[in-house]
């Protein structure tokens, strides 16, 4: 088509067929985070106190961390959708919304496997932690056998 009339400008170029299903992915990334962060909270709620061995100990369980993980990727993918959505909307030239995108999608995937990263080093941190304390008492309670023989 030429550069015609504006109904000839648009004839052809119909639809995508992409706005359901990214508006599936936003709906359930956003019911991924309520119920992430309501079983976050509740849990942190159903603790007896929030000091910090008890909360290290919450951590250090096998639940929390993968609950704290999808977290971290499902608020990090809804907004990159959130903010996809925007840039379309309002970046008007194409060589500037490929550009916006492509920097969102690099920043996303940047904060998340930087929140990743830093989860991995506090359950290993704690990990390692409790490894060495149990390795202690082990030790203390040898010694202790030992000396009473």
């Amino acid at each position: 088509m030429g550069g015609g009339t504006d109904i000839g400008r648009v004839r052809g170029l119909g639809s995508a067929h992409h706005g359901s299903h990214h508006w599936l992915l936003q709906r359930f990334t956003a019911a991924g985070n309520l119920i992430t962060v309501g079983y976050l909270a509740f849990s942190i709620l159903l603790l007896p106190d929030l000091s910090y061995t008890t909360v290290r100990g919450w951590l250090g369980g096998p639940v929390p961390p993968v609950a704290l993980a999808l977290l971290i990727v499902s608020v990090f993918w809804h907004a990159r959708l959130g903010l996809q959505v925007m840039i379309e909307d309002y970046v008007h030239s194409s060589g500037n919304r490929f550009a916006a995108i492509l920097v969102l999608n690099l920043l996303a995937f940047a904060g998340a496997a930087f929140g990743l990263f830093c989860l991995t080093r506090i359950v290993m941190a704690i990990a390692s932690e409790t490894a060495v304390l149990t390795t202690i008492q082990a030790a203390q309670q040898q010694a202790g056998a030992g000396g009473v023989m």
